[in-house]
């Protein structure tokens, strides 16, 4: 069912609740998060039962899945061992048989206006994949961003397996930058969303606005129960452009942020939480604001996508060109974020747990700001912990 009434709907919630990046990560010493310690504001927190993994870790890159994308961003395991990978550029869906690395069209997805860093972006199936055989997918049209979910029908010829769009969710302000685009799938089973604030800083802080906020939705669009605010989609505001999103096993959510000259940030989520932009670039005094559990030079990060593995979050770097180990304990970062694969892959996209200490990395080198190479770009496997 398509969004309705937003606008009206995000005011009168707000009515009822008035009141871009190797180096080394900056700790301690340079107004980081210390390992166990929350700065006013912060949302860090950690259980004595919380397990610690190791404060240093390892990377190994198993082999090249698949090559020759093009500017690929999402990426979806299917339950039979799959891969769906979304084209940003081309609009269109591609499935990847990950033993022989063969690619095969899905379709286009109708509807869909590429432009900057706007276009297909985040793919997610949905909860009852086994049954229903929907995908959802995150991008861009001549007038916003939006959600919108396609059948993918097996049966039918290659390129010719999608479904037309239903969208269930649109209106998300769009721009040349800072669309956001990562969806995925909660452990409660809603539809969390991250977008940017398109360019336009004061969409961040005003919460009748979609931009630069996590939105927690039904599978249906509408504004999931127990959301922070009554009647509205938002789950948490003062984004500048959130591109990753990740759940432990406690059912905690992680995001990581574009920062714009000084700061990239992953954050643990706090329902109703205000992460300062464009008041605050990283971490802030001020205790209004959630902090960061992690915060890079931009030039060391520009993060993108993030997965959770084993105590763990691993994020992409797009122009930091390199993948980041943060371990956890509980929300709070156990010790000083670890850099692989430092300019070995250049841009590096999606990253996605794919079981057993495995994950799934997706590198962006034909985006349009990389240096595309022979075979890119690529999903690659590889062994973490």
């Amino acid at each position: 069912m398509q969004q309705r009434a937003v606008t009206a709907v995000l005011t009168a919630a707000l009515l009822l609740t008035a009141g871009c990046s190797g180096g080394g990560a900056p700790y301690p010493g340079d107004g980081a998060a210390q390992p166990g310690r929350t700065a006013p504001g912060g949302s860090a927190s950690a259980s004595a039962t919380d397990p610690v993994p190791p404060g240093r870790g390892s990377v190994q890159v198993l082999r090249t899945v698949a090559e020759g994308l093009r500017s690929p961003w999402g990426l979806a395991p299917l339950p039979d061992g799959g891969l769906l990978v979304s084209s940003r550029d081309d609009g269109t869906i591609i499935r990847i048989d990950p033993k022989t690395g063969k690619k095969s069209v899905l379709g286009a997805v109708s509807g869909v206006a590429p432009g900057g860093e706007g276009g297909l972006l985040g793919i997610a199936l949905s909860p009852g994949f086994a049954a229903d055989h929907m995908i959802y997918a995150y991008f861009t049209t001549d007038s916003d961003n939006r959600i919108a979910r396609l059948l993918y029908d097996e049966r039918k010829p290659a390129g010719e397996q999608l479904g037309a769009p239903d969208t269930v969710f649109k209106d998300i302000p769009k721009g040349a930058v800072h669309n956001g685009g990562r969806i995925a799938f909660g452990p409660d089973g809603m539809l969390y969303a991250g977008t940017g604030e398109s360019g336009e800083r004061g969409l961040a802080q005003d919460r009748t606005s979609l931009g630069g906020k996590i939105l927690r939705l039904t599978p249906d669009g509408d504004p999931a129960p127990g959301n922070p605010f009554p009647g509205s989609p938002v789950y948490s505001y003062g984004h500048r452009n959130v591109q990753g999103l990740a759940w432990d096993d406690r059912q905690r959510l992680f995001a990581s942020e574009f920062g714009q000259d000084t700061w990239d940030e992953l954050n643990a989520i706090k329902p109703g939480g205000n992460y300062g932009w464009p008041t605050a670039e990283g971490r802030s005094a001020d205790p209004a604001f959630q902090n960061p559990l992690a915060q890079w030079h931009t030039a060391d990060a520009s993060p993108s996508g993030i997965a959770y593995v084993d105590g763990v979050i691993w994020m992409a770097g797009l122009k930091g060109q390199r993948l980041w180990r943060i371990p956890l304990k509980g929300t709070a970062a156990a010790a000083a974020p670890q850099a692989f694969l430092t300019g070995m892959y250049g841009r590096l996209r999606t990253v996605v747990a794919a079981g057993g200490g495995r994950i799934w990395l997706v590198t962006s080198n034909t985006d349009g700001r990389g240096t595309p190479k022979k075979g890119d770009d690529r999903v690659l496997e590889a062994q973490v912990r």
